[in-house]
């Protein structure tokens, strides 16, 4: 549609668009076929997508730090599942940093007599629980004001890099995530932002 048209359509409208209107806004009738041929792949794949959701949501043995983990805004149904089960016993972190770590939030850099010698194993640490930190933190600087706070101000701090300050909301909140799996406590956004 953006190469035909020249311009950018949010997904919804996409979603909603008639074959009238495909046939206004699009010249061809091949690029109409193209479309609404995607449009219908997209919407068969969403309805597997569903279906496989909830039955896995069924089959699974939903555990008190599942729980608890629901507590934090931007952590869903989805994100507490793959969070819970990707890191599995949380006892077995000796301490917060080394969550932090697995979660991939914290820099792996070596340093000798303050002088940076390289980067460290950064592949070190499970990806899927990673990517369920960066989506917490994208969720939770949309629907908590500390979260959005700690965002501005690492964004200003690191001269715009939007990446280093969104790991950074990840960080606390992977922190914050290990404390509710481990002492099976409700998330507290001014204790995990304070």
């Amino acid at each position: 549609m953006a190469r035909h048209t020249g311009s950018r359509f949010r997904v919804k409208r996409i979603q909603e668009l008639t074959k009238q209107e495909l046939t206004t806004l699009l010249a061809e009738e091949t690029q109409v076929l193209a479309v609404t041929s995607s449009l219908m792949v997209l919407d068969c794949l969403r309805h597997q997508i569903t279906m496989l959701e909830q039955t896995v949501h069924k089959r699974l043995h939903h555990t008190p730090s599942y729980e608890q983990l629901l507590t934090v805004q931007g952590i869903g149904m989805l994100l507490a599942q793959t969070i819970t089960l990707e890191t599995g016993a949380i006892k077995r972190f000796p301490s917060v940093g080394h969550s932090a770590s697995y979660c991939r939030c914290v820099d792996s850099t070596k340093m000798s007599n303050g002088k940076r010698k390289g980067t460290g194993n950064v592949k070190n640490g499970h990806p899927y629980v990673a990517w369920a930190s960066m989506e917490a933190a994208q969720c939770a600087m949309r629907f908590q004001p500390e979260a959005q706070r700690l965002y501005q101000r690492k964004l200003a701090k690191s001269r715009n890099n939007t990446i280093l300050a969104r790991k950074a909301v990840a960080h606390k909140l992977s922190r914050a995530c290990y404390y509710i799996m481990r002492d099976l406590v409700p998330y507290e956004a001014t204790k995990a932002f304070g």
